[in-house]
C-alpha cells in the first residue's frame, strides 16, 4: 500500500506532520477525523523519488544523530513516553530525511512493534551501536541512561570527525591551488612564449621541449585528459570499495610516516569509546567485539577486532590479542589488562577513550604543522620547474647574440 505524507491542525491549534500508510488518500482523511484533525494537505510519497532526494541532498551525519539522542534522553527523563518522544521528534527534526525515518518509526512502534525492531527496519539510517543500544536498554528498563551514553558517543565522534576534516582542508585546497596554476603555467603562460621559441632557431633545451609538447596537448586533447582522470578516480573509488582495497588502504594509513600517529590515535579513541560504553550498558563483551568491529572504520583493525574476539572465545584474555594485533599504542594492552583484573574494563577503557580523544587534537595539530611545509615544497617545485623550462631557452638566446 501507498504511504502518504500529511499536515493537519489539532484542535488546540497546534501543527501535526506524520506519514500514514493506507489503501488511498480518503482513508488518510478518515484517520484524521477519527483523531479530530483538521486537515491542510495530503500528499503521496513516491518511492525512487522523495525517498531517494532525501538521500541524495540530507544525508544523516553522525551530529544528526548525537542531536536526535540528546532531544530524546530529555524527554525520557522529563517522563515522556516513547511513544510521544517519537511523535515530537517527526514533527521537529530539522534533517528531511532523518524526519521521515523517525515518522515511519512512529508508525511501526504504534503498530506494536518495539522501539529497537522499528530502528532496525531502517538500519541504513540508523547506526547498529545504537541499535543494539537501545535493545540493550529496553531489555534492563535504563533507556534513558542508554540515550544519554549514545547522546555522548555521538557528540564526541562527531567532534573527532570536524577535527579530522578541519586539518584536512589545507592540505587540500593548496592541492587544487597547485594543479590550478599548474594547469594556468600550461595554457595561459607558455603559449606566449611558443612563437619567440620557434623564431630564435636555437636548439630548445629537453625540458623546454617536454613543457612545450604537454602545453600543446593539454590545449588541444583536454577532453582526453579530463575523461582519463575521471576513468582514474572511478576505478580507484571502486577498487577501494573492495575488501581488498580497503585492506590496502587502511593499512597504508599505518605505514605513511606523516599520518601513521594520527590514525592510530582516532582508531584507538573510537576503539575505546565505544568499546567502554558497550560494556558499561550490558553488552556481553563477544557481542560487543563484534559490534565494535564493524564501527571503528578501519578495515586492519577490524579484522585484527574480529581475530581477537575470537581469542577470547577460547579463553584467551582481551589484553594479549589487543597486543598482537600491534596496532594500538602499548598503553592501551596495559590498560586493558588492569581493567580486566580488576573487574572494570568499562570504566578503564573511558579512561583511555577521554586520554586519546585529547591525543586525537595533538595529533591531528602535529600533522597539519608537518603537511603544511611539505605541500609548500611540493608547489614550488612543480611551479619552479615549469619557470626553468620557460626559462633556459632565454639564456641560450642570449649567448647566441653575443657571440
Amino acid at each position: 500500500m501507498p504511504t502518504y505524507q500529511y499536515k493537519a491542525m489539532s484542535r488546540t491549534g497546534e501543527n501535526i506532520v506524520g506519514t500514514y500508510t493506507a489503501a488511498s488518500k480518503a482513508e488518510v482523511l478518515q484517520m484524521m477525523r477519527e483523531k479530530q484533525f483538521y486537515p491542510i494537505h495530503v500528499d503521496e510519497i513516491i518511492e525512487g523519488k522523495d525517498v531517494q532526494s532525501f538521500r541524495l541532498f540530507n544525508r544523516i551525519k553522525t551530529k544528526d544523530i548525537a542531536v536526535f539522542c540528546r532531544q530524546f534522553y530529555a524527554m525520557l527523563n522529563a517522563g515522556v513516553t516513547i511513544l510521544s518522544c517519537l511523535d515530537i521528534l517527526r514533527q521537529q527534526i530539522d534533517n528531511k530525511r532523518l524526519r521521515f525515518v523517525v515518522g515511519e518509526v512512529y508508525e511501526e512502534v504504534q503498530k506494536g512493534l518495539t522501539f529497537s525492531e522499528a530502528l532496525k527496519k531502517h538500519d541504513a539510517v540508523f547506526p547498529e551501536l545504537l541499535i543494539h543500544m537501545v535493545e540493550a536498554g529496553e531489555v534492563s528498563g535504563t533507556l534513558d541512561v542508554i540515550m544519554d551514553r549514545m547522546a555522548t558517543h555521538y557528540e564526541k565522534e562527531n567532534k573527532i570527525q570536524n577535527k579530522v576534516k578541519g586539518a584536512m582542508v589545507y592540505p587540500i585546497v593548496l592541492s587544487f591551488v597547485s594543479v590550478a596554476v599548474v594547469i594556468f603555467l600550461l595554457t595561459f603562460v607558455m603559449p606566449t612564449f611558443v612563437g619567440m621559441f620557434e623564431g630564435s632557431g636555437v636548439e630548445l633545451p629537453l625540458p623546454t621541449r617536454i613543457l612545450l609538447s604537454s602545453s600543446t596537448a593539454l590545449q588541444k586533447y583536454w577532453y582526453i585528459f579530463f575523461l582519463l582522470l575521471s576513468l582514474v578516480f572511478y576505478l580507484l573509488k571502486k577498487y577501494l570499495e573492495t575488501d581488498m582495497g580497503k585492506s590496502q588502504f587502511d593499512l597504508l594509513k599505518f605505514r605513511i610516516p606523516v599520518i601513521k600517529g594520527t590514525t592510530q590515535k582516532v582508531v584507538t579513541s573510537r576503539f575505546t569509546r565505544t568499546l567502554s560504553t558497550l560494556l558499561s550498558s550490558g553488552i556481553p563483551l563477544l557481542q560487543a567485539l563484534e559490534i565494535v568491529a564493524k564501527v571503528v572504520g578501519n578495515k586492519v583493525v577490524a579484522d585484527g577486532i574480529l581475530k581477537a574476539k575470537e581469542d577470547v572465545r577460547k579463553g584467551i584474555e582481551l589484553a594479549g590479542p589487543i597486543k598482537n594485533m600491534g596496532l594500538f599504542p602499548p598503553m592501551v594492552d596495559s590498560m586493558i589488562r588492569i581493567g580486566e583484573e580488576s573487574g572494570s574494563l568499562d570504566e578503564i577503557l573511558d579512561r583511555t577513550a577521554n586520554f586519546y580523544d585529547d591525543e586525537v587534537e595533538t595529533a591531528l595539530q602535529r600533522m597539519t604543522t608537518l603537511l603544511e611545509p611539505l605541500m609548500i615544497v611540493i608547489m614550488a617545485v612543480a611551479i619552479g620547474a615549469i619557470v626553468i623550462a620557460m626559462v633556459l631557452p632565454m639564456f641560450d638566446m642570449i649567448n647566441t647574440v653575443n657571440m
